[in-house]
């Protein structure tokens, strides 16, 4: 048996600072832990309890009896203590508590490593030092901290659901690390946002409700099976990002909820210890050594495994006292709705997170306009490096779904967000969130016949692939998925044997590998120095027109979205200067199931001043079409409508489709 190297002795400043909050590698004292003890080999446990009577240790071991291993109640720190000698690797384990009620209950270990699968529910003892990783070329290059100014194209992905073996059986981490990162390297994403993974009892919470902060889901695999395939990623240029959930926890037996008996990791108000909307307690930020609890766990994964970030979920549930819970009418100590100790909290770990880890993502999903989300804290920020653009996806997705007559109407839907969009540091979001409960996939919002439907979506893709921020798609929405998400089943990959859906993802793919070579689509993605609006105003024919710029001087390109079902010939547009321009976009291509209504030639621009700028030039805009325009050159003409535009990807790997003969 190897001796656990991540285990140490808690010292006094250990225990000082859990009490205190600012505890960060607390998964090195407390839980179960294999190292030696006078030459004896066995596990030694630390768990906090501050207000059980009495605490054992029972297991497979021992027969499940709690009368054999006794913990030793450490004074005035609340914790218990016990070392086990001939204990190892794979021995499963639980808490068994004398609550202050005299009750017996058995609990999982808070800072378990590994669990059974469900629906047993037992920790189990586990070492996390085998694994030799190979990515340290991506570590090195991760501090270098350029997220802002490097394309960033996330698939969020549910492990369990992505693919289904053909017995229903879910695919492992190893198994996955090949199918999965194929996929996402094909398509172009640049990272990929797996939805919860952490243990959970009850696979239709998609992990949003966790009883084991600590612990890799055994769904999927082994700590050992993840940790390979985050290596894999990394050895192939994948960031691996992971949906966490410090707002709330589940109320299964075995998991956190009144933990020794008592409202330990909840409050003891019970008007802010329930969440009834989802059926579950919430975190009590009041205690600091929920604080230290939660603080460690992120630094866990990132120490660990050598995730690249997290997407923070529910924030504003964090922030405010009454959020989702409007009967309550909590009030903080000024009067005000906010959770003082929740924003406390996420300020101290967004410091620790960016001096241990610089270069890593943190991405707040905030749905209300809380200031400063994304600024540092120095400046009065929560110290985020990023906020999901929730308002941009919900007006963009309300305008998209009015029929095409009515558009001209709620104009102000395409162009409001521009007011706010250097505020934050934005993603923009098509997630999980918009594709479930009876909401309807990204295609079946569209309005029209089928062939509108796919002209609808290639545009509303084209306008979320040239807005300012960075991006993130939900599986299945890359291949235009008909029905929404489904989470008992597989994505529909048969709908890739169909030309529509087949075109789409060679539209998709095409323009991932066309963002990430134009650098003026990310480089200043966060500054209004990167955009320009040519014509914003055109409610009456539904057409914007906007300018996205690089860093160089000359690195542009011009953006023609038309959201109505009329097409125009010869249609002027104001252009930055006087030369030839080439269309090196257009989603009306033939070859994405288009009409093909194309600027198929260079196109000359006049010295006739238009729509504000200098100069102009008269263009095609195709109906339900996006159109993009750069300065012609010598290598544009060469080398952009090839490489870069509707030629790339034209043989497409079929990911998910069943083997054939």
């Amino acid at each position: 048996m190897k001796v656990d190297t991540l285990k140490k002795l808690p010292t006094e400043l250990d225990i000082y600072l859990f009490h205190e909050g600012t505890l960060q590698e607390g998964y090195k004292i407390f839980g179960a832990h294999m190292t030696s003890r006078e030459g004896i080999k066995g596990v030694h446990f630390l768990v906090w309890a501050p207000n059980a009577l009495a605490v054992s240790v029972v297991g497979d071991f021992n027969q499940w009896d709690g009368s054999r291993h006794k913990m030793e109640r450490i004074e005035q720190t609340g914790t218990w203590s016990l070392f086990i000698p001939m204990l190892g690797e794979g021995d499963l384990y639980k808490y068994e508590m004398l609550t202050p009620s005299g009750e017996k209950i058995m609990k999982a270990d808070p800072y378990a490593f590994y669990s059974e699968k469900r629906p047993h529910t037992a920790s189990i003892i586990y070492s996390l030092i085998k694994y030799a990783w190979c990515d340290q070329k991506w570590m090195e290059k991760r501090k270098r901290n350029e997220v802002y100014i490097k394309p960033m194209l996330i698939y969020e992905v549910h492990l369990g659901s992505w693919r289904k073996k053909a017995d229903g059986s879910f695919y492992t981490y190893r198994e996955l690390a090949d199918s999965l990162l194929d996929h996402v390297i094909q398509c172009g994403f640049t990272h990929i946002e797996i939805m919860p993974i952490m243990e959970h009892p009850y696979d239709r919470s998609w992990g949003y409700q966790v009883t084991g902060y600590y612990s890799v889901t055994s769904r999927y695999g082994t700590p050992e099976d993840f940790m390979y395939f985050v290596d894999r990623c990394h050895q192939r240029n994948i960031g691996v990002i992971l949906d966490w959930v410090p707002v709330h926890f589940c109320k299964d037996a075995h998991g956190l909820g009144r933990f020794d008996g008592t409202p330990l990791y909840e409050s003891y108000d019970s008007r802010k210890a329930e969440r009834p909307n989802w059926g579950t307690y919430n975190f009590d930020f009041e205690k600091p050594e929920v604080h230290s609890y939660l603080l460690s766990s992120i630094m866990f994964w990132l120490d660990v495994y050598h995730v690249d970030g997290f997407r923070i979920d529910a924030v504003s549930s964090m922030i405010y006292l009454n959020h989702d819970n409007h009967i309550t009418g909590l009030r903080n100590k000024y009067g005000g709705e906010e959770n003082l100790e929740a924003i406390q909290f996420l300020k101290a770990l967004n410091e620790v997170v960016f001096q241990k880890h610089p270069g890593i993502v943190m991405m707040a999903e905030e749905a209300t306009a809380y200031p400063l989300v994304s600024h540092p804290t120095n400046l009065g920020g929560l110290g985020f490096n990023y906020k999901w653009n929730m308002g941009w996806t919900n007006d963009v997705l309300r305008y998209m779904q009015l029929d095409m007559n009515e558009r001209k109407y709620h104009h102000e839907l395409l162009t409001f967000s521009m007011l706010y969009a250097f505020s934050e540091n934005f993603v923009l979001p098509f997630s999980h969130d918009e594709l479930v409960y009876g909401k309807r996939s990204l295609l079946n919002k569209m309005p029209g016949d089928y062939s509108r439907k796919f002209a609808n979506l290639r545009l509303l893709y084209g306008y979320y692939m040239t807005h300012p921020g960075k991006k993130l798609l939900f599986m299945g929405s890359e291949f235009a998925q008909f029905d929404e998400w489904k989470d008992l089943m597989e994505l529909d990959w048969n709908l890739l044997e169909y030309d529509s859906h087949l075109q789409f993802y060679h539209y998709c793919i095409s323009f991932h590998h066309f963002y990430k070579k134009m650098s003026s689509l990310w480089r200043l993605d966060h500054v209004q120095e990167g955009f320009e609006w040519v014509d914003p105003n055109n409610s009456t024919q539904s057409i914007i027109i906007f300018i996205r710029k690089g860093k160089r001087k000359g690195d542009y390109c011009i953006v023609v979205c038309n959201f109505s079902n009329a097409s125009y010939k010869e249609y002027r547009i104001g252009v930055p200067s006087f030369g030839s321009y080439l269309e090196v976009w257009n989603s009306d291509d033939t070859s994405f199931g288009g009409d093909g209504q194309c600027n198929d030639k260079p196109i000359q621009a006049e010295k006739i001043p238009f729509h504000n700028q200098p100069c102009s030039m008269e263009i095609t805009v195709p109906s339900l079409g996006i159109a993009i325009f750069m300065k012609a050159t010598k290598k544009r003409r060469k080398d952009v409508l090839e490489k870069w535009g509707q030629k790339n990807g034209s043989q497409c790997y079929l990911p998910g489709a069943k083997e054939r003969d």
